[in-house]
């Protein structure tokens, strides 16, 4: 846990130490997040008329009734080429993801865990993944914008499956590959 936030800590270092100027630095948050009560924050830096380099981070600590959680942590830094100008229009990036989770009795948007397959086993553990995005950014005057992107790539994921009737007996350990989605963003972002 320690090296991960280290980790995190000096990717957010990095891509606040850029040099910043008029409209090349932005602050965002993903709506599609907050819809499942995750806390997250983004930025984004411009390095040249045509690329940047986007950092978001993303924390749900919340446990719900009868013990179900979704707990998680994940960084998702990526580099963008924007086909006209920086921040406006569309652009295509390529990302890596990372993160640690603690899913439990529901998944996001109210799915129910037997009918994806899971069961009504706990899974925690880590994930470590990258992909390719397009998206599309509108500015909406001089401050404000909204970006919605979509990425798929793939993510290797590691756990330790837990009993959930009293999630405690562990079950086993395991690793899955994904292939498919990693991203999903609407994003309403303020221009600094």
């Amino acid at each position: 846990m320690r090296r991960n936030m280290a980790m995190f800590i000096v990717a957010l270092l990095v891509v606040l130490s850029a040099p910043v100027s008029a409209q090349q630095f932005t602050v965002k948050s993903n709506l599609l997040y907050d819809l499942t009560s995750t806390l997250n924050l983004g930025g984004e830096v411009g390095l040249s008329s045509q690329w940047t380099v986007d950092l978001s981070a993303n924390y749900n600590p919340w446990n719900f009734s009868g013990n179900r959680k979704m707990k998680h942590w994940m960084i998702q830094p990526e580099a963008r080429y924007w086909m006209h100008r920086s921040f406006a229009g569309h652009f295509g990036g390529a990302h890596l993801i990372g993160g640690g989770y603690n899913f439990g009795g529901m998944l996001p948007f109210g799915i129910k865990p037997s009918a994806s397959g899971l069961g009504g086993n706990r899974y925690q553990g880590w994930m470590a993944g990258a992909g390719f995005s397009y998206g599309y950014s509108w500015l909406l005057n001089d401050r404000w914008g909204l970006e919605t992107s979509l990425g798929l790539g793939f993510i290797r994921f590691g756990y330790d499956r837990y009993d959930c009737k009293t999630c405690g007996e562990k079950l086993g350990s395991e690793k899955n590959n994904y292939w498919g989605p990693t991203k999903a963003a609407v994003s309403l972002i303020y221009i600094i």
